[in-house]
């Protein structure tokens, strides 16, 4: 038997270890990240009374309801900790994800530049890489970093002229590589074919192996993957990604996480840090005077809350953007496809608008849908 003195310090024990339960359970939005965290199996796992992380149920409905009333969005997830906060649709279907595919791209080149296979400042001409009827001097000047970051200053039109600002562009050869944004689809489908050529690797069998296996990928299909385009005037072709909400949310998931899934680090901490930092401000977009004037189409119209340009990511500026912005980046499709990643709320953010549909998402009501979710945040803290 315990005497009395043991009997005490025991119970005194129990009812220390009662309160740190009720603590955990009262203020779980207030543990640190690391407890938070989760990663989803062949499943994402609903997240259990998301009033204790500091989420507004009401409001979080009434956000469902936007997007049934004001949006033609066909499918969302938001991730919180690890966990479906919120969901929306058929996020099992897979259809066209449209520029999300530039993102994507931008981190299967990771471990090929850490090991030295792809030199993102090597040019065009040291490449040897030109399309149908050449390039002119200045533009073979352009490197891979330059066509990653929409700066090549090459104003070509590409197989797949839609969702880009060829209308917009200024002269070929007024404009020296590496000094003047403009987004084009040329040089982003230069930046895949030159990838495949470099590494040795197919695209969709570099995501197949990177990305969906090690993401345990649910609507993933390989066969579905083709190149796309019209080859009249260029002979590189789209790499069209077909995929669904979800795992379009790993995606998002994975880079959140900066790199590391489970126990294993997919894609080096530091290159998620560079495809998503700033590099060309929102204040410089903004200053190409035929830009301003641009008529909202395609679900893209400026001005665009702030949105400055990275490796193939839209990022918040961070000269303007604070609070729940604060170190957020978006990948951004045609239509209305999203990848939207918000560390400070540990939040991510996937959308599809089903192309076939012909409707379209704009980015005035996506960044309404961002504002909406946001305001559902009552406590700031994770």
């Amino acid at each position: 038997m315990l005497d009395s003195k043991s009997s005490k310090s025991q119970m005194k024990k129990i009812i220390l270890l009662c309160m740190l339960v009720y603590t955990i359970r009262g203020n779980a939005q207030t543990l640190p990240d690391s407890i938070l965290q989760t990663f989803p199996g062949i499943e994402w796992q609903e997240l259990s009374q998301p009033w204790q992380r500091g989420w507004d149920t009401a409001k979080l409905r009434e956000l469902r309801r936007f997007t049934i009333d004001s949006t033609y969005i066909t499918g969302f997830l938001i991730i919180c900790n690890g966990k479906i906060l919120a969901s929306f649709g058929d996020t099992a279907e897979i259809s066209l994800s449209a520029s999300v595919r530039k993102s994507i791209l931008s981190i299967l080149f990771g471990p090929f530049v850490e090991n030295g296979k792809i030199n993102l400042y090597k040019t065009l001409a040291q490449l040897n890489f030109s399309d149908k009827g050449g390039l002119l001097p200045l533009e073979k000047e352009a490197t891979i970093y330059d066509l990653m970051t929409s700066r090549a200053g090459i104003f070509r039109e590409s197989g797949n002229p839609v969702g880009d600002e060829i209308l917009i562009a200024p002269q070929r050869g007024s404009k020296k590589p590496g000094s003047f944004f403009l987004y084009n689809n040329w040089g982003f489908n230069a930046a895949g074919t030159i990838f495949e050529i470099e590494t040795g690797l197919n695209i969709f069998d570099a995501v197949d192996s990177m990305l969906a296996k090690p993401l345990q990928m649910q609507d993933w299909k390989r066969e579905k993957q083709t190149k796309r385009g019209d080859t009249t005037n260029t002979v590189l072709p789209t790499y069209s990604m077909h995929m669904s909400t979800r795992d379009m949310a790993r995606i998002g998931y994975v880079m959140l996480r900066k790199g590391k899934w489970k126990d294993r680090q997919i894609i080096s901490e530091q290159w998620i840090k560079q495809i998503t930092g700033p590099v060309t401000s929102y204040k410089e977009i903004m200053q190409y005077e035929p830009r301003t004037k641009l008529i909202p189409r395609m679900g893209k119209g400026y001005p665009v809350q702030g949105l400055g340009y990275g490796f193939t990511w839209w990022i918040w500026d961070p000269a303007i953007n604070k609070d729940s912005y604060q170190g957020a980046y978006t990948a951004w499709g045609y239509r209305g496809q999203f990848i939207t990643v918000l560390p400070k709320l540990d939040v991510v953010v996937a959308i599809k608008t089903k192309d076939i549909y012909q409707r379209i998402t704009t980015w005035e009501h996506y960044s309404r849908f961002l504002e909406l979710m946001i305001a559902a945040k009552t406590d700031q803290r994770n």
